[in-house]
C-alpha cells in the first residue's frame, strides 16, 4: 500500500509540472505547448537539484513500464480520421511508423545510456 501511495505522489508531482506548463502557456499565450514547457521546467528543477530524482523515481519507473498503453488511444483515434487516409494514406502510415520507430529507438538508447551512467556513478561512490 505504501508503494502505491508513493507512486501516486510521484505521478502527481509530474502532473503538477504538466499543469504548470499549461498555465504558463495559456497565461502568456505562447506558441510552445504547455507540456513541453512543463518538461523544460522539470528538467531545470532536476538539473538545479530543487527537485530530487528520488522524489520522482518510482512514479517514473511505473510510467515507463506502462508506456505502451499511452499509445493505444492515439492509435484508436486514427479511426476518426479515416477520410484523411484516402489517397495519401499509405504515405502517412509509413511516416507514422518510421517516426514512431525513431522515437522508440532514440528513447531506448538515451535511457540505456542514462542507466549506465547511473550504474557507473554508484560504482564509484
Amino acid at each position: 500500500m505504501l508503494k502505491f501511495i508513493k507512486i501516486t505522489l510521484h505521478v502527481a508531482i509530474l502532473y503538477c509540472f504538466y499543469q504548470l506548463g499549461n498555465f504558463i502557456q495559456q497565461t502568456f499565450n505562447l506558441f510552445i505547448p504547455g507540456s513541453v514547457i512543463g518538461m523544460v521546467l522539470l528538467f531545470l528543477f532536476l538539473f538545479t537539484n530543487i527537485v530530487k530524482v528520488s522524489w520522482l523515481e518510482d512514479g517514473l519507473v511505473f510510467m515507463n513500464k506502462h508506456l505502451t498503453l499511452f499509445f493505444i488511444p492515439v492509435t484508436v483515434g486514427i479511426i476518426n480520421y479515416f477520410e484523411l487516409f484516402k489517397g495519401k494514406g499509405f504515405l502517412l502510415v509509413v511516416i507514422v511508423i518510421f517516426s514512431t520507430l525513431l522515437v522508440m529507438i532514440s528513447s531506448g538508447l538515451i535511457s540505456q545510456s542514462m542507466a549506465r551512467r547511473k550504474e557507473i556513478k554508484h560504482e564509484h561512490d
